[in-house]
C-alpha cells in the first residue's frame, strides 16, 4: 500500500483543472516580497495537498513550494495558511527542521486566495510506515530520529519563542472534541453516522483529569517528515495546517496512533511484524518519549488514542464533504472519503474498549501495555510497575 500511496502524492502534475489561477500576478508579487527572485517562472502542481493545494514554483535559480486555501467555499477556520506561516517562522528560528518561510500574502486580489511561499526542501518521504526502503538494521534510528524530533517540539516554550498566543492554553480536550464536533455537524452534505454521533457523546464526558500545554504540531506521521537523502536525520516537518497550543500527550498519542493504523487509510503498522522489521515495539516507542520528556509513563493513553481516531475521522468527513462539493485538492481525496466509516467503527471500538475496561471494583480504566497476565486488577495482580499498566481514566 505504500506503493499507491507514494504514487498517489509523489511528484508534480501540470496544474489540476479548478487550481489555477494568474502565474502573471503571483510573478509580480514575488519579485515585491521574496528576495532573489528572478523569473520566468513555471507551475506545477504537487500532487498531495488534499487539504491545502501545493505547488512547485520553478525559475531558472531556484524552486520554491507554494500552499495556499483551496479555491471555493471553505468551513470557517479550516485551511489557515496564515497559521502555518507563523509556526514554521517561529520554530524555524529555534533551529528546529522546518522549511524556511520567505514570504506570505493574506490579499485575495493576488491570486485568488491566501498563500505563502516556503523553502523547497530536497530529501526523502516515507509513504509507508515500515520505511521498505531502509536497511534493517537502519531502522531503529530513522523511527528514533521521529521520537526526538517529537520531544523536542513539545519541549518548546510557546512565550518564549513568540507562539503564547497562537491558540488557547489549557482544556485543550474539551475545545478539540467541540470544534471537530461542530466541524462534523456542519457540514450536512457530508452526512452523519451513528458511531461518529456515538463518540460524540461519550469524548466530552470521559476527559482524564489534568492538562499541560505545548505547541503540537497535529498530523505528524512519517509521510509529513523529510528526512535526509541518505541518512536518519530529519531535515523538515511538513503539513502545519493543524497545528496550536494543545496537550503534547494528545499529539504524541496521534503520532503513536502509526502502531494502530491499517496501511491503506495512512502509514500505518496494524498487523506488521516489527520484530522482523526491526521496529520499535509501541511499548518501546512510548517508552522513548517518556525518558525524552523527563516521564515516567503516559497515563489515559487509551483515552488519547480514542479521542485521536475520532478526530482523524472528523478530518476525514470534511474531506468527505469537500469531494461532494467538487472543492478536494487531490486525486487521493476521493479513497479518504471513503476510508471514514471504517475510521469511526475503529474510533468507536477505542472507546467500548475503554468502557469495557472499567473496574467495576475501583472504578478505574486501566490499559494493559504489555502481557495481560501482568496487571489485571480483578484477577488481584498487580499494576504497580507503570510502563506495563497505566490507570487510563476516573469512571465518569
Amino acid at each position: 500500500m505504500g506503493d499507491a500511496f507514494a504514487e498517489a502524492n509523489t511528484g508534480t502534475t501540470a496544474v489540476r483543472e479548478g487550481y489555477g489561477f494568474d502565474e502573471a500576478s503571483l510573478g509580480r508579487w514575488m519579485a515585491k516580497n521574496v528576495e532573489g527572485f528572478k523569473g520566468p517562472l513555471n507551475i506545477e502542481q504537487f500532487r498531495g495537498g488534499q487539504s491545502n493545494p501545493t505547488y512547485k514554483l520553478v525559475t531558472p535559480g531556484q524552486s520554491y513550494v507554494l500552499r495556499r486555501k483551496p479555491p471555493g467555499e471553505v468551513l470557517p477556520g479550516a485551511h489557515a495558511v496564515d497559521r502555518e506561516a507563523r509556526i514554521q517562522t517561529a520554530l524555524g528560528a529555534q533551529g528546529f527542521p522546518v522549511a524556511a518561510i520567505y514570504a506570505a500574502c493574506t490579499d485575495d486580489a493576488v491570486i485568488g486566495t491566501w498563500f505563502y511561499v516556503m523553502e523547497l526542501v530536497e530529501g526523502r518521504i516515507f509513504w509507508d510506515a515500515t520505511f521498505p526502503d531502509v536497511d534493517r538494521e537502519d531502522r531503529p534510528a530513522y523511527f528514533d530520529a521521529m521520537n526526538t524530533v517529537m520531544a523536542r517540539l513539545h519541549g518548546f516554550n510557546p512565550e518564549a519563542i513568540g507562539l503564547g498566543n497562537y491558540g488557547k492554553p489549557g482544556n485543550y480536550f474539551a475545545r478539540q472534541i467541540g470544534r471537530w464536533t461542530r466541524q462534523y455537524q456542519a457540514d450536512e452534505l457530508a452526512g452523519r453516522n451513528d458511531d461518529m454521533d456515538a463518540l460524540v457523546a461519550w469524548l466530552p464526558e470521559n476527559i482524564p483529569p489534568g492538562d499541560e500545554t505545548s505547541v503540537v504540531h497535529g498530523d505528524m506521521r512519517c509521510d509529513n517528515i523529510i528526512f535526509h537523502p541518505t541518512e536518519p536525520r530529519v531535515l523538515a516537518i511538513l503539513d502545519w495546517e493543524l497545528s496550536t497550543l494543545g496537550h503534547p500527550l494528545a499529539d504524541f498519542a496521534y503520532h503513536t496512533m502509526m502502531y494502530r493504523m491499517p496501511p491503506h487509510i495512512v502509514p500505518g503498522l496494524a498487523d506488521a511484524d516489527l520484530a522482523a522489521l526491526n521496529i520499535p515495539s509501541e511499548q518501546d516507542y512510548v517508552a522513548a518519549y517518556c525518558r525524552r520528556t523527563g516521564r515516567a509513563s503516559i497515563a489515559n493513553y487509551e483515552f488519547y488514542i480514542a479521542f485521536n481516531l475520532f478526530r482523524l475521522a472528523a478530518i476525514f468527513h470534511g474531506i468527505k464533504g469537500r469531494v461532494l462539493r467538487g472543492t478536494a485538492a487531490s486525486a487521493q481525496a476521493e479513497e479518504r472519503a471513503k476510508a471514514f466509516p471504517i475510521l469511526t467503527r475503529m474510533a468507536r471500538k477505542s472507546m467500548e474498549d475503554c468502557i469495557g475496561s472499567m473496574s467495576p471494583s475501583q472504578g478505574r480504566y486501566w490499559r494493559e501495555m504489555d502481557d495481560p497476565t501482568r496487571c489485571n486488577p480483578e484477577a488481584g495482580r498487580s499494576c504497580s510497575d507503570p510502563v506495563a499498566a497505566e490507570r487510563i481514566l476516573p469512571a465518569p
